[in-house]
């Protein structure tokens, strides 16, 4: 199987700090600068968290073809317990199995450096 995809050889010989490209690395961290202010004032800043680490996992199972629908998932979410689990859920809890990986990665990485006793 020949592909028609050539990989370049590393370092790039292309100017990667451009004046272009540093102006949006300015505005995209004045964004998150004020992303991380407002979330300050959120009385639980995990449900903004969960969101996006929800929508993440979303769009990530879909290139593995495990499609579902928002509403799927928040549905899903408050039913997990219950004990109507239908198989038309089954690509929504797959997402939210994901999503729970990635939130043991997240507090995985808070927690990393603390010493070890």
């Amino acid at each position: 199987m020949t592909s028609s995809y050539n990989i370049p050889e590393l370092p790039l010989k292309m100017e990667l700090e451009t004046k272009e490209i540093l102006k949006q690395l300015n505005n995209a961290s004045r964004a998150l600068a004020e992303l991380k202010g407002v979330a300050k004032t959120i009385p639980n800043e995990n449900i903004l968290l969960n969101t996006l680490v929800l929508q993440e996992a979303k769009d990530s199972s879909e290139i593995e073809n495990i499609v579902t629908t928002q509403d799927d998932l928040y549905k899903t979410d408050s039913e997990i317990d219950d004990i109507k689990k239908t198989v038309e859920k089954a690509a929504a809890k797959e997402v939210l199995r994901y999503r729970q990986c990635t939130q043991v990665l997240i507090l995985f990485e808070k927690i990393s450096f603390l010493p070890i006793l």
